[in-house]
């Protein structure tokens, strides 16, 4: 009964409404006594004025029978206890001969304290009286004294007052039942649905959205929910994308290598020429399948934060240089220039070896995508405690839409507009902006239709002696 969010928040709800009113009601009963309390010292105050005057000195000069009946008189009016005390604490009348006497100490409390007393004495935890004094002549004092008021003893309690209470702190509590089941339903509702939407997730329904309902933490939690589940969904699509991406890398190369095989085994590649072509061609898809690999294993390694970056000095000039000096053969051999401006540049700290596989990757696709004829430009600028290279070509640019996904691994752009010249398998910008974040920098991509791309790398200035670490971000 109990076991759910939604009746437990009810019967708490509920709990903490009937103990409200429950200290209500006590405080209630307490103000009424108190001020019946009040009302019956007023009342007692107000006939002991009237009885203290020209009429109580007169009470003294009459003979002990006359004293006793007009305190039987006063006590008919009244309905108070009359006691008349002398000078030294004897009583000299007293109204209710029969009734228990008054108790020592509350004799002594009136002649030690002189005039106007008023208090309280009790005979039993269940008979306790009420009284006032007041100075007669000749050092006499009147008391009069009357039970002290209980709920029982009221007559408009049960009347007039506690069914009224009663009936008020009823309703009241079924408003509040009320009201403690719409604040349940509000807050348990949502999780509801989020513990149905988990269910729905661990089964592989990753379409499960969460409407932004209820208290603000609750909407809070639901909008994470959501941004969980998004990242999940996307997760397990590049899951797909990946298994799917790979497989198809792996088959191209693979029917390349089984079919120029199959032809030199059969026969069909009689002639020495066309052994020589099957065999490169075999030897040139092993090593994409290789290249392949390898990639897939960095990334591999770089996700799970196993790659060892190394950190001592870098000499990027001279890093640079060097890439420069390797490809430009290449580069001259597909008709394009690699122009190096760039200005002297400060030693950082990192791998040189892992900043080398980016920096040639940035320049080989550059010299790729750079029309014949045209320069693939090294520039480079230090600003704001970074340093920035950029790799210019001259190609044809990358539509906006497509941008944003280069960096995408298995991500490549339209075959159409890489003049169909050989293409990777679209994980060196994945890679290489990896191995970048994971030094402090960062890796970023401009472009113009018709115009060019510009790749920038942007690096952190360290000194040789600082402590920063290059570090894999996660």
């Amino acid at each position: 009964m109990f076991r759910s969010l939604r009746s437990r928040l009810f019967f708490t709800y509920l709990l903490v409404t009937g103990f409200v009113l429950v200290i209500i009601g006590i405080s209630l009963i307490f103000f009424i006594l108190r001020f019946s309390h009040q009302i019956e010292f007023g009342r007692l105050n107000f006939w002991l004025s009237n009885f203290t005057g020209m009429e109580g000195r007169a009470l003294l000069t009459l003979p002990e029978e006359r004293v006793q009946v007009n305190l039987e008189r006063i006590d008919n009016t009244t309905g108070a206890r009359s006691i008349v005390l002398g000078a030294e604490g004897e009583i000299l009348g007293d109204s209710r001969p029969d009734e228990k006497p008054l108790p020592p100490n509350v004799i002594r409390e009136v002649v030690a304290s002189g005039p106007n007393v008023r208090g309280s004495f009790r005979y039993t935890p269940s008979d306790q009286w009420l009284y006032v004094s007041s100075p007669l002549a000749a050092r006499h004092t009147l008391i009069l004294t009357t039970p002290k008021p209980t709920l029982s003893s009221m007559p408009l309690w049960g009347r007039d007052l506690l069914r009224p209470v009663i009936e008020a702190g009823v309703v009241s509590l079924l408003l509040s039942a009320i009201l403690a089941w719409g604040i349940a339903y509000w807050v348990a509702s949502p999780l509801g649905h989020m513990a149905k939407a988990a269910e729905g997730v661990s089964t592989g329904e990753y379409d499960q959205r969460l409407p932004l309902g209820g208290p603000d933490e609750v909407r809070s939690l639901a909008a994470t929910f959501n941004e969980m589940v998004r990242r999940v969904q996307a997760s397990h699509q590049a899951q797909r994308d990946f298994v799917a991406n790979v497989s198809h890398e792996l088959k191209t190369p693979l029917t390349s290598i089984q079919g120029f095989a199959q032809a030199i085994l059969d026969g069909t590649a009689q002639k020495a020429e066309e052994q020589q072509r099957a065999a490169q061609v075999i030897y040139e898809e092993s090593n994409r399948l290789r290249r392949l690999v390898e990639d897939l294993l960095d990334l591999a390694r770089i996700d799970a934060g196993q790659v060892s970056f190394e950190r001592r000095p870098l000499d990027l000039a001279a890093l640079l240089e060097g890439i420069v000096e390797r490809l430009v053969v290449g580069a001259v051999e597909e008709g394009v220039r690699i122009e190096n401006r760039l200005p002297e540049l400060p030693t950082l700290i990192g791998d040189g070896d892992r900043m080398a596989q980016v920096f040639t990757n940035l320049i080989d696709n550059a010299v790729k995508h750079t029309n014949k004829g045209a320069s693939v430009i090294l520039q480079g600028e230090i600003e704001g405690g970074w340093v920035s290279i950029h790799v210019d070509d001259s190609g044809p640019g990358i539509p906006p839409d497509e941008l944003s996904r280069i960096f995408e691994r298995f991500y490549r752009l339209d075959k159409a507009r890489t003049g169909g010249r050989e293409r990777g398998v679209g994980l060196g910008l994945a890679i290489s902006r990896e191995i970048v974040q994971a030094h402090g920098g960062r890796l970023v991509a401009q472009s113009v239709l018709d115009r060019g791309s510009r790749f920038t790398v942007q690096l952190p200035i360290v000194r040789p002696d600082d402590t920063t670490m290059v570090r894999k971000t996660t």
